[in-house]
């Protein structure tokens, strides 16, 4: 059944709104490279650059944005447009040297559009109009499968469905594609069209499993020097198993092991859902000391099995935290043998919940070095800063 035309303006503004903010970028237009800007990273070998005269370097983390949720209706598009004001606020109150988008960037499930690289695009744009490089895995909703709407099939019917086609200009006669779009062709895509993407597809035999990779965070007056080494891994999800398998753990050790033999400097671990041992540490009734944070409102989702990853983590006495999103109602940190487990904070304006939304923030120190985190929150405000390292 066709919608109003008063229905059709609205979300013509909306989506005009964040498709602006796609298209205003330094990096991509149209889908084509655009010119290369100054950053803090070297293209011969992807590192990252600490600030120079000491200067801290500083990481946001966005989470569970759940772009082109429900997109079909009026409320869809304008919790895209609520998030691209969150991160937008976040980014320039932090100014941070580097994003990381943890996870849950789209909500494919919801998606009918051939390819959802339309909504991936739209959800990192804040942070490539401002020159910011950044890095992403995957949660469980970037490639799940359509799920029809029950009322859909009520006497309303099919709404109308807006489906343009991928980085081109929408002429109203795309069809709708209800097949979903695989992890590979999203991290292809954010690659080949973004010169400041540092995301990688991740070793081939690791397959389904695609986000897994390190960058290297390098000294400012020493490129070859490391000063802390970030991993990313896909813990799973969508179009297969809750899980960091036992493949991806292997290859964590012996990357480890490799780049970083004797655990001398500082390793940052990266992925979406939560491991088991997330339950063994989650506070009850609120959060209180050793753990730090402002909301535990819902029990910890963790992962479907336990595959080893953690028994290597804290085996190394480098590894100093583990970040993760997917729990929309829990922000807090809490130690665990020798390391910290921490979530991030609920950014976007998709995805269930109505607790205010945030960013957590992460500052690497490299003399003496440290890791420190806090919050920021949409209304500016910073709460729940933590030392996970010193």
């Amino acid at each position: 059944m066709g919608k109003s035309s008063t229905h059709f303006s609205v979300r013509s503004v909306l989506n005009l709104y964040v498709h602006l903010q796609a298209v205003l970028t330094i990096g991509f237009a149209f889908g084509r490279p655009q010119e290369t800007i100054g950053l803090h990273t070297t293209p011969e070998n992807d590192h990252l650059r600490m600030r120079a005269a000491g200067a801290p370097f500083r990481i946001a983390l966005f989470a569970d944005l759940h772009f082109g949720e429900n997109a079909w209706t009026d409320w869809g598009p304008l919790q895209d447009v609520n998030s691209v004001k969150v991160m937008s606020t976040v980014l320039d109150h932090e100014t941070p040297d580097f994003v990381i988008y943890l996870g849950d960037v789209i909500t494919a499930n919801n998606m009918a559009v051939a390819n959802a690289s339309l909504y991936w695009d739209q959800a990192i744009s804040p942070t490539r109009v401002r020159g910011i490089p950044w890095a992403s895995i995957f949660g469980n909703h970037d490639d799940a499968p359509f799920e029809w709407p029950l009322d859909w099939f009520s006497n309303s019917g099919i709404p109308q469905l807006f489906c343009p086609a991928v980085n081109t200009s929408y002429s109203g006669e795309e069809e709708c594609d209800f097949r979903g779009t695989h992890r590979i062709e999203l991290m292809k895509k954010e690659i080949d069209y973004n010169v400041l993407s540092h995301s990688k597809n991740g070793p081939k035999d690791l397959w389904p499993s695609i986000s897994n990779y390190v960058l290297q965070v390098s000294s400012s007056h020493d490129r070859q020097m490391a000063v802390a080494y970030m991993y990313f891994l896909d813990s799973g999800g969508g179009s297969y198993p809750e899980v960091i398998s036992s493949a991806q753990a292997e290859w964590f050790r012996h990357k480890a092991e490799e780049i970083n033999p004797d655990s001398r400097v500082p390793e940052i671990i990266f992925w979406h859902i939560p491991s088991k041992v997330y339950k063994k540490v989650a506070p009850w009734f609120g959060v209180h000391r050793p753990c730090v944070g402002s909301i535990n409102k819902e029990s910890v989702a963790a992962q479907e099995a336990e595959m080893g990853i953690m028994k290597i983590l804290v085996k190394r006495t480098s590894v100093k935290a583990v970040f993760v999103g997917h729990n929309h109602g829990l922000d807090w940190c809490c130690p665990y043998l020798n390391l910290w487990l921490c979530f991030a904070r609920h950014t976007g304006y998709g995805g269930y919940g109505n607790w205010p939304r945030g960013a957590r923030i992460l500052e690497i120190t490299e003399q003496p070095f440290s890791l420190k985190s806090w919050i920021r929150m949409e209304d500016g405000s910073v709460h729940s800063e933590v030392i996970l390292s010193s």
